[in-house]
């Protein structure tokens, strides 16, 4: 039965052991059966591997299958243009502001240097340009690590490729599904981008702590340093941050980032990178850092936010959408003049703290630190760093925050937040809280304080500035300050272009981030009626067309309406000229009711001031609300000529490319592309603006108000030495006061009033306090910008009139009652006719007791009806005009 198989397995040589005397069986028959076994042994063995092998690959295949069918395209990459900064320069190219939600500056793989790549080659993925996108070897040994611990020592073993697959494509989380779709689409973008794209799309898009993204943002983070300017240490000190950039702070955790640092440039000299020389040099080096104050931050060099970048965050993520404002790093070229700037800041809070401490209530911030943190410096110190106070306001000499350390019998004394003790310590005089009363628990206001624990108590934070001589600033003593609760807003723009080059909208845009100079909506009051009378010079109306200033009552759902002037007289008829420099109420309702609220509201809204001026007669007077952003904007169309401006903070927005994707100033300039132009000769420029206004009308307006600075309401308050026109507002109550001028270039206005309207008091007039504000500004602006007569139109005859009563007057007459008139060429100027709206006296009105006893005059009205008049204007009495 064995011969087949003995026959068969026959060995030619036996082994030796086979014949030996133990064994009872032939030689063949024991060789076939042993090798039979042995045979089956090893098949058994060699199928078990075989299938297990196969039903690994298996197992593997379908994993890889199942979890790669929907993984996020690896292609989308390629195009990858990961979130950067936004940020604005000022019209001389100054950086004052950035935005963005990850603070990454975008460098290409070209621009990064070598030594940095190297640092996180080394840190990270030593074997980065040799594998294909994952590392089976790190993978196995974090694999043991993390069994061996009982998985408490789950640490990572991903290559840059897969980090980038992760932070790009995948969520954060450890689980092992999110491990193998990671190395199936590292395999892939492995095949579809070469390794320099990949090292670009890492480094660009880690998170490195203190909000830095990126290689680049965090370099100038920790160190205010480009790229190239980093030295093997530093790149080392970047690299070491990946890993868990909370885990290294550079000042917390000075000791963890120094010793893994050291690590980094240990395996930079192990992989070639360092010489062993550079390596003991570099190793030696401290750690330094921007938050360890070895290096000036980056910040310092950037203005604090302020309402204008602030406003042109608003505007441009309401044009270009919020999200591509903040991410698509956008080079924004501001109109702002840095150096108009201040000048407009400082004008409108000098007037506005003028107010609040002649009010003399005292506020202080509102904000305490607990008694037992003041008795160590290093806690109140920490604890006043720590309140949300404003730090941005400059007022003759810098605000600092400060705490109440110490309340004495006459003077308080006071840490400061960034000055050094001094031996006695910073106090805080007797004489300087006198000017104030304290507001006292039940709303009513203490005496006033003769020394400073009447207005201060221990704890208290405050804000305070350095007293010093005009004649050298040798410091005197330190003040109280505080952000005063009157609010206001400046804006000054070009009238040409509509450029704005400064603009203020509040006190502090730390204290108050609301911009009053565009988002705040006013009553102009009578800073509105130039829009009325345009409208009735555009009807046929001249400068010297007699309206009459006699008292009216208008019937409305309310009741009876009586308007009046400001100065509760009533002054007969009057040339239109003085209407406007007096701001008379009662001829602008009149002249309305001529016109037509229906031609005032079209030319309102033609000037951008309104949307939809509702035609009601009291809208004449400026009681609908608009806000000075508009208003100037409006009144740079008079001082312009009568052409549409297009107010805007912006002159030109380039995407992260380069390319420009908005730019203001559309007007035609065919020299501007030449090369160049002959010596003295400047390019020319096409306007192809829109026309909202006659010309003439604009030079007659301008004219006009030019009158109201010379002779008018505003001439006490504005004193320049170039031609000035402009108008005051004053509302009902004084709630808001305004003013708005302009020269032959440069428009200005501004607004001060309470955010919550309320009464200024009886004092408060628009030349009085805005009147100040823009002769602040001017004055440097004209020194800058210049400014001459304004120019005038063709088609203009100049007639000489009485301004008293409109009368024609011969050529050569002079005097003080004499003004040269602008009127439209072919057509004679008709004298004498009066209008009054179709406005009445009623019979039982009485007139105030001033005129009364005044020599009255009877007129008749365009009704054939009669009324009573006062006496002629008296030039002298001052009349801002309001919601009466």
């Amino acid at each position: 039965m064995f011969r087949p198989f003995v026959a068969a397995s026959c060995f030619d040589d036996p082994p030796s052991f086979l014949y030996s005397p133990r064994v009872r069986v032939f030689p063949k028959v024991a060789v076939a059966f042993l090798f039979r076994f042995i045979l089956s042994f090893l098949g058994g063995i060699f199928t078990t591997l075989t299938m297990s092998i196969g039903m690994v690959a298996l197992t593997f295949g379908a994993l890889f299958w199942v979890y790669g069918r929907d993984l996020p395209s690896h292609e989308s990459l390629a195009q990858y243009t990961p979130p950067t900064i936004s940020r604005i320069y000022s019209g001389q190219g100054r950086l004052i502001d950035e935005f963005a939600t990850e603070r990454r500056l975008f460098a290409p793989a070209n621009t990064i240097p070598d030594l940095v790549k190297q640092a996180f080659i080394s840190a990270e993925d030593k074997n980065f340009y040799t594998h294909e996108g994952y590392d089976l070897r790190g993978i196995a040994a974090a694999a043991v690590d993390a069994v061996k611990s009982g998985g408490r020592d789950v640490r990572g073993a991903s290559t840059i490729t897969q980090q980038v697959m992760k932070n790009f494509l995948l969520s954060g989380d450890r689980r092992a599904e999110r491990k193998i779709k990671e190395i199936i689409l590292a395999a892939r973008i492995e095949k579809a981008l070469d390794k320099e794209k990949i090292l670009e799309l890492y480094m660009n898009e880690i998170f490195l702590g203190q909000n830095s993204y990126g290689v680049a943002a965090a370099s100038q983070t920790y160190f205010n340093k480009t790229l190239s300017e980093l030295a093997p240490h530093e790149a080392a000190f970047l690299a070491s941050l990946p890993k868990a950039p909370s885990d290294y702070h550079p000042v917390r955790r000075k000791d963890r980032l120094l010793s893994r640092r050291n690590f980094v440039l240990r395996e930079m000299n192990e992989n070639g990178y360092i010489t062993d020389a550079a390596y003991e040099i570099e190793v030696a080096e401290p750690l330094r850092s921007v938050q360890n104050g070895d290096f000036e931050s980056f910040k310092e060099e950037l203005p604090p936010r302020d309402y204008f970048t602030d406003e042109i965050r608003r505007q441009l993520s309401e044009n270009f959408g919020e999200g591509e404002f903040f991410t698509g790093g956008l080079t924004v070229r501001a109109t702002i003049d840095n150096e108009m700037q201040p000048v407009a800041a400082e004008a409108l809070r000098i007037q506005l703290e003028q107010y609040d401490r002649g009010v003399g209530v005292w506020r202080g911030t509102g904000k305490k630190i607990p008694l037992d943190q003041l008795g160590s410096e290093e806690n109140w110190r920490a604890a006043l760093d720590a309140l949300r106070v404003p730090r941005d306001i400059t007022l003759e000499n810098k605000w600092y925050p400060a705490v109440v350390l110490e309340v004495g019998s006459q003077d308080a004394r006071i840490g400061i937040e960034g000055v050094d003790e001094v031996d006695g310590g910073h106090w805080i005089p007797a004489k300087d809280a006198q000017w104030a009363r304290k507001r006292l628990a039940d709303g009513k206001l203490a005496d006033r304080a003769q020394v400073a624990g009447d207005l201060v108590e221990q704890g208290d934070v405050v804000l305070v500035r350095k007293m010093t001589t005009d004649d050298d600033g040798s410091f005197i003593r330190w003040t109280l300050r505080q952000v005063p609760e009157v609010q206001g807003a400046f804006v000054a723009m070009d009238v040409n272009t509509g450029r704005v080059i400064s603009m203020q909208g509040g006190f502090s845009y730390q204290d108050s981030v609301f911009n009053r100079a565009t988002q705040a909506n006013r009553q102009p009051g009578s800073s509105f009626k130039p829009f009325v009378y345009a409208a009735a010079l555009d009807s046929g109306y001249s400068p010297a067309t007699i309206v009459v200033d006699a008292p009216i009552e208008i019937d409305t759902p309310q009741g009876v309406w009586r308007p009046r002037n400001s100065s509760n007289k009533f002054y007969g008829p009057t040339p239109l000229r003085t209407g406007i420099e007096q701001s008379r109420n009662l001829m602008t309702i009149r002249l309305a009711q001529e016109v037509g609220m229906d031609v005032v509201g079209s030319y309102a809204e033609r000037f951008g001031v309104y949307d939809d001026l509702s035609p009601v007669l009291a809208n004449a007077l400026g009681s609908q609300e608009t806000t000075l952003y508009q208003m100037a904007a409006a009144y740079a169309m008079f001082a312009n000529g009568g052409e549409r401006v297009q107010p805007t903070l912006v002159d030109r927005v380039q995407d992260r490319y380069g390319r420009t994707v908005y730019q203001h100033d559309e007007r035609i300039c065919n020299d501007c592309k030449l090369a160049d132009l002959a010596a003295g000769l400047a390019p020319r420029v096409i306007s192809n603006r829109e026309r909202v206004m006659d010309p003439i009308t604009a030079y007659q307006l301008t004219s006009m108000m030019k009158g109201v600075v010379d002779r008018g309401t505003a001439a006490g308050a504005i004193n320049l030495p170039v031609p000035i026109a402009g108008k005051t507002g004053t509302t009902n109550d004084a709630k808001d006061v305004w003013f708005i001028g302009f020269s032959s270039n440069i428009v200005a206005g501004c607004y001060i009033g309470f955010d919550t309207p309320r009464s200024l008091g009886r004092s408060a007039y628009g030349a009085g306090m805005c009147g100040p504000v823009f002769q602040r500004f001017m004055s440097q602006a004209i020194k800058k910008y210049g400014g001459g007569p304004f120019s005038v139109p063709d088609g203009c005859v100049f007639i000489n009139i009485d301004r008293f009563t409109g009368a024609r007057l011969s050529d050569g007459a002079s005097g003080k009652n004499v003004v040269s008139e602008c009127f439209r060429e072919g057509e004679e100027p008709i004298f004498g006719i009066t209008f009054d709206g179709g406005f009445a006296m009623g019979a039982d009105l009485p007139l105030v007791e001033d005129v009364a006893r005044a020599p009255a005059r009877q007129v008749t009205t365009s009704t054939g009806r009669k009324a009573v008049v006062g006496p002629k204007a008296s030039f002298g009495t001052l009349s801002s005009g309001g919601l009466y």
